[in-house]
């Protein structure tokens, strides 16, 4: 095998890049879709809910039951859009869709909690929509059990003997874009990579240029990291402007070390760009490797990887195929450095897996293309 030439494997990126730069569709795949991709999941995915809308069935005009009322108002959860007179209407107004719950105050309320009983509040909530329902009953237990803290009771106030103090560490306003953000990186590089570098090989079959590099005295080796090199260059660009993004439009905090980023950065492209050539080089057309790349980047890093659904809640079978997801690594990376500010001591099995990604990635696509120049 003849020696790597540094000056060949510079002509092969400058070719690439060259027709690259001719198609702009490419070019758009490249630079504009990562911003356009953050600035949509960043906006859409969210899972902070701030406007429920909530009815009111306040059957005691007593002094108890407005405090507990203006508690849930005040909250900045709960939105009292209507005001019942009777609970006989809840059903209508859930069923329509109006509300997403209700809130009824017993005739006795006050009373109760004058004469030291458990004083009972009923809280009817949309099931259909059961993430809400969920965050809803969590929200009206803190509500309820704060005002339950202050209650007076014969001219004194009630306290607790025991009572949790709560902290949040590395998110502590618990924002949601806080942790899709980091997540997002990953999921975007993932789909950009493999797209990209999935048309790089099947591009020459077609055209019929491959038979004309293959007579050529460079080496498989050299076509492959030649080609790689120009996506590996505008796939790191991309991650620096997503992160940059991240940082000025949603607040994302960078509390790790941006080099430790950036070389982890670096081996999941390569291992990217490795899987999206070794698709390129098993199929004939850009337009089936480019579905065959989406399909298998797409879905598993938004569905398996850690991104939107804990990985602990899923079935046996889907958590072992979890571990064969790269940008379940990553994920854990970019969340580990940027939000809780933790390097290598604590992410060298994620740096582990995604060197042997990028190994892997690298020896499918010279394997493939090896395959494909001798048949």
């Amino acid at each position: 095998m003849a020696a790597l030439s540094l000056r060949r494997l510079r002509a092969i990126a400058r070719k690439e890049w060259v027709q690259l730069r001719r198609d702009p569709r490419s070019m758009g795949l490249a630079f504009a879709l990562p911003l356009v991709l953050l600035l949509f999941f960043g906006y859409a995915i969210t899972w902070d809910i701030t406007d429920i809308r909530l009815a009111v069935v306040n059957q005691d005009p007593g002094q108890k039951s407005r405090e507990l009322l203006q508690a849930f108002a005040g909250s900045g959860y709960f939105q009292v859009t209507e005001r019942l007179a009777s609970p006989a209407r809840i059903d209508r107004e859930l069923l329509h869709a109006h509300i997403t719950g209700a809130l009824v105050i017993p005739p006795t309320f006050d009373r109760d909690l004058a004469a030291g009983r458990g004083a009972e509040v009923q809280l009817l909530l949309d099931g259909a929509d059961a993430n809400t329902a969920t965050i809803a009953m969590s929200y009206a237990d803190a509500i309820v059990a704060r005002f339950s803290r202050d209650v007076v009771l014969q001219g004194r106030r009630i306290q607790l003997p025991a009572s949790a103090e709560t902290r949040i560490w590395y998110n502590p306003t618990l924002e949601s874009r806080h942790m899709v953000v980091p997540g997002l990186v990953a999921v975007i590089m993932s789909i950009i990579a493999a797209m990209l570098a999935s048309l790089t090989i099947a591009r020459e079959w077609e055209r019929g240029t491959m038979e004309q590099l293959a007579s050529t005295p460079v080496h498989r080796l050299e076509i492959i990291f030649g080609k790689l090199l120009p996506y590996l260059l505008i796939g790191f660009f991309d991650t620096v402007v997503t992160i940059a993004a991240g940082l000025l439009l949603f607040g994302v905090p960078i509390r790790g070390s941006i080099l430790f980023l950036g070389g982890m950065t670096l081996l999941f492209l390569l291992g990217a760009l490795g899987l999206g050539m070794f698709i390129s080089a098993a199929m004939k057309t850009q337009l089936l490797a480019s579905q065959i790349a989406l399909i298998g980047t797409f879905l598993p890093a938004i569905l398996v990887s850690g991104f939107i659904f804990d990985i602990g809640s899923m079935p046996v079978p889907l958590q072992v195929l979890s571990f064969l997801v790269p940008a379940r690594y990553f994920i854990a990376v970019t969340r580990g450095v940027l939000l809780k500010g933790v390097g290598p001591e604590a992410l060298w099995p994620e740096a582990l897996f995604m060197t042997l990604f990028a190994i892997l990635g690298l020896a499918l696509a010279t394997r493939a293309f090896h395959k494909r120049i001798e048949e």
